[in-house]
């Protein structure tokens, strides 16, 4: 695989950067996630691929092993606010003295700088800052957050991994680590990059829900069919609009031009009308196969059965029959191998991972012992 060889040493923490870790290990990075000990089950449901290792970070010893796994691995990824691991004596400036090759990768919400550098904050928050949020919803309605992807996962997560592999590859050629400071908001407004560089022609100079691509053009929207599920329009181009009005069975003659924006709400009623009177299946059926950008609307449940998902196989299955999506981008000489087994219960593989890191059998003997770490190996066979 792509990553393979690379150590990856991942602070526990919630979506962004469990998300990022296992990008890291689906493409090959032995990825060891560092828990807390005394913690009764992980929050990670991202712990694909990952090992466990439970450290006491409240005791010297356990501050000075994560030092110690640290420098001895490429990456570490952290995701605390700014100042944590300073206090601890695992900043970057302390590590990288003692391993220069490390990266470094810092993923927060509002980045190692400025007045917000401390707060506290999740998804909403950041893409509020980033300033996307405020073109997001529908006319004359608030703004609206759509799920936590932006920011935690697009801005954040898939960032800082890119971020980790830049730094890799340019390792490379200097052999120096460095530091990656990958803020969330920043993430997410990258991210947008379009809606900020298209405003100049057009395309967002109109208010929140107006604009063609924000729900404001009735072929670019959703719509509700007889059967209570809906269909995706995506018909922008003229060739394809033609296209979309042949399957409503629509006489562009005797509707208002595409572009009109005044006639913009007559056009919706006329499609609401339209697709109300068939079934998902219906419609799912006379658009195949045509270049009309229209699409059913799949659930969660409904996605691996899809012929076009069956056939790319883009959905998989784990060891207990859990769903979810295959990793991206395929590589054709080296892609991802996802591994299929449980997600690591905290503290699994802390004797085999001190063990690949030099420690003696007495030494992981008398660290378990003094709390200094935890292991807990019966519970992964549950």
């Amino acid at each position: 695989m792509a990553l393979a060889g690379v150590r990856v040493i991942e602070l526990a923490g919630l979506a962004p950067a469990p998300f990022c870790g296992m990008i890291l290990a689906d493409f090959g990075a032995k990825v060891i996630r560092v828990d807390r000990t005394k913690t009764g089950m992980s929050l990670d449901t991202q712990g694909r691929g990952k090992r466990s290792v439970a450290v006491n970070l409240k005791t010297p010893e356990g501050v000075t092993l994560l030092r110690k796994l640290c420098v001895q691995s490429d990456v570490v990824l952290e995701p605390y606010r700014k100042g944590v691991m300073e206090k601890l004596g695992l900043g970057p400036q302390e590590l990288l003295k003692e391993n220069p090759q490390l990266i470094y990768a810092r993923l927060t919400g509002y980045g190692q700088s400025g007045s917000y550098a401390t707060a506290a904050g999740h998804d909403i928050n950041y893409i509020a800052v980033s300033g996307l949020l405020s073109r997001l919803g529908r006319s004359g309605e608030k703004p609206y957050a759509p799920l936590n992807l932006i920011a935690d996962f697009a801005g954040g997560g898939l960032s800082c991994a890119l971020g980790i592999v830049l730094a890799l590859l340019e390792r490379t050629k200097s052999g120096k680590g460095q530091v990656i400071d990958a803020s969330m908001v920043e993430g997410a407004a990258y991210v947008s990059s379009f809606a900020w560089k298209s405003r100049s022609i057009g395309l967002w100079d109109r208010p929140r829900g107006q604009n063609m691509l924000d729900s404001g053009a009735p072929f670019y929207d959703t719509y509700e069919t007889a059967d209570g599920k809906h269909m995706a329009v995506g018909a922008i181009e003229p060739q394809f609009y033609t296209q979309l009005l042949r399957g409503l069975e629509l006489d562009a003659g005797a509707l208002p031009p595409q572009m009109s924006f005044t006639d913009w709400p007559e056009l919706r009623r006329i499609f609401i009308e339209c697709f109300a009177s068939k079934s998902q299946a219906e419609w799912s059926r006379i658009f195949d196969g045509t270049d009309a950008c229209v699409t059913p609307v799949l659930s969660l449940d409904e996605v691996s059965s899809h012929p076009h998902n069956q056939e790319r196989a883009s959905f998989m299955k784990d060891a207990s029959g859990e769903e979810s999506p295959r990793p991206a981008p395929v590589l054709s000489r080296t892609p991802a191998e996802p591994c299929l087994a449980a997600d690591p219960v905290i503290g699994e593989h802390t004797v085999d991972v001190l063990n690949e890191y030099g420690f003696t059998s007495a030494d992981i003997d008398q660290m378990l012992k003094a709390g200094v770490v935890e292991c807990n190996p019966a519970k992964a066979k549950l």
